[in-house]
């Protein structure tokens, strides 16, 4: 099992005829994913051939949809033009979206998920997408619901379903299919926790990303774990800035029975200083490394001080290991 993604998922790249769409493209389909097909306006009707499997490059993501069956999109596309190749993989209700592009304006960002949230009343939730992560007033009904399209990112590595399927640019031979479920806002501590439990392996690593303003949040990928029947272990990965883990700390709290371990980067940064991921972003005693320490613990987390002493607690709870 996995969550998110799988082996039978049909994946498009928005802006495959780029150097990144290109390169990604390769080695997803090396690692086995399903890709059907690219998205480029300006080449449509064009071929590309890309580790040996011709794909055509769509015009539209409707068209792409239309004439592939693809479910999911991972979007290589630059920071000038994301919010409208989010825009048209959400109009075109694609279920699944990992949007690769780093540096998104916070503007663009916000604009796109509340535009996801907004057609989400008319659009197919995508599978395992959970009981919304959509504020009120997002729709017009001003009522919370889930987005018809699920988003991962921006500025995210993307998601991996070890053995079946990988939509983003997370190495594939860091590990194999196994029972841990990883969250991650850190893109290189993801593939750091994959090797350091690449004997044990993963049901699905998720790189949700350290923007401001994301899609898929901890607390999604918390639920879809917990309702996933083979991952027996779930580790949560956050960073100084925000309150995201506080937040998940709560849900922790009141609906996750599997056991969770967690890290939190960013114990040894400067106070005051601002930090790589533009979430990381502290105010006073809020946000801080030792404040989210504290609130997972009060919630039956284990947190490790280092990603490896982390591993190391997580490899504890994981039965037969």
């Amino acid at each position: 099992m996995s969550i998110f993604l799988d082996s039978s998922s049909k994946i498009i790249v928005q802006g495959i005829t780029g150097s990144e769409g290109t390169k990604h493209a390769t080695k997803m389909l090396q690692a086995g994913s399903n890709i059907v097909g690219g998205v480029n306006a300006r080449k449509a009707g064009q071929t590309v051939t890309i580790a040996g499997k011709e794909l055509t490059v769509f015009g539209t993501v409707e068209e792409a949809i239309k004439e592939t069956g693809a479910n999911v999109s991972v979007i290589f596309v630059p920071p000038k033009f994301a919010k409208d190749a989010v825009i048209e993989a959400i109009d075109a209700e694609i279920e699944l979206a990992v949007v690769i592009t780093e540096g998104i304006p916070v503007h663009d960002s916000a604009y796109f998920w509340a535009h996801a949230c907004a057609k989400g009343a008319g659009g197919a939730s995508p599978s395992g997408a959970g009981t919304g992560a959509c504020a009120p007033g997002a729709a017009s009904s001003g009522t919370p619901r889930t987005p018809g399209t699920r988003i991962i990112g921006p500025n995210c590595p993307g998601v991996i379903s070890p053995g079946q399927s990988n939509a983003g640019i997370i190495p594939a031979d860091i590990t194999g299919p196994g029972k841990i479920g990883l969250v991650s806002k850190s893109g290189t501590l993801t593939y750091q926790m994959m090797y350091e439990l690449r004997d044990i392996g993963f049901s699905t690593c998720v790189g949700i990303g350290g923007d401001p303003v994301i899609g898929t949040t901890h607390i999604d990928a918390l639920e879809a774990f917990q309702n996933d029947p083979d991952t027996e272990v779930i580790v949560m990965i956050g960073e100084i800035g925000g309150d995201a883990e506080e937040r998940a700390a709560d849900y922790i709290k009141q609906n996750v029975t599997k056991p969770v371990v967690g890290y939190v980067a960013g114990f040894t940064a400067p106070e005051g200083k601002t930090m790589g991921h533009a979430g990381a972003i502290v105010s006073g005693s809020a946000g801080t490394a030792q404040a989210k320490k504290e609130a997972l613990e009060a919630a039956g987390v284990k947190v490790g001080k280092t990603p490896s002493e982390t591993a190391a607690l997580a490899r504890k709870l994981v039965p037969d290991s």
